[in-house]
């Protein structure tokens, strides 16, 4: 079976949930860090990418919130993937999230509400939640098992304009 990771990016506090079901949030409490923030992020999903074939990201590159630091963040996990050959597919924002709630503008708390109404799923914090749900429109693609209902031909149809490699063996090729 196609092993999903899904990531929700951000230099403060990056969601993870992995293909084994377990979730992780990568969180610093301020700056302090600095750039070593990108190093760690990048270290965490390294560790989890020989047991993963694909990684599903919340592509927020196109909006303006905080487009700087999420662009270095974002270029150094592609770069990471790129490396060792694991394809990804970029999910935009509003597509994520009329997916998940059928509302292109919800807010976290929605999302979050729409993981525990239809899957009985709670999460330490909303970043772990994005990332399932990442990995849910992973699994709806390519008609993987869900631990949601099945979604409505509508709701799969969002998923459309993302741009999701073929997947041709345990790696993929970007088309």
């Amino acid at each position: 079976m196609l092993r999903i990771m899904g990531l929700d990016l951000s230099l403060n506090a990056t969601g993870v949930f992995l293909a084994d079901g377990r979730a992780m949030t990568v969180k610093f409490k301020d700056a302090a860090h600095g750039d070593n923030r990108l190093c760690i992020i990048r270290d965490t999903v390294r560790r989890f990418l020989p047991v993963t074939d694909l990684v599903v990201i919340e592509d927020k590159l196109h909006s303006t919130y905080q487009a700087a630091t999420l662009g270095m963040v974002q270029g150094v996990i592609r770069t990471e993937l790129m490396d060792h050959g694991v394809p990804y597919a970029l999910v935009p924002p509003k597509t994520l999230k009329k997916y998940a709630t059928d509302n292109g503008n919800a807010d976290k708390a929605l999302m979050v509400a729409a993981a525990l109404e239809q899957a009985g799923l709670r999460f330490k914090d909303d970043n772990q939640c994005d990332a399932w749900w990442l990995q849910q429109a992973g699994h709806d693609h390519y008609g993987l098992p869900m631990s949601i209902p099945a979604p409505d031909q509508a709701r799969s149809a969002l998923l459309t304009v993302v741009d999701w490699p073929m997947i041709t063996d345990r790696r993929a090729a970007r088309v």
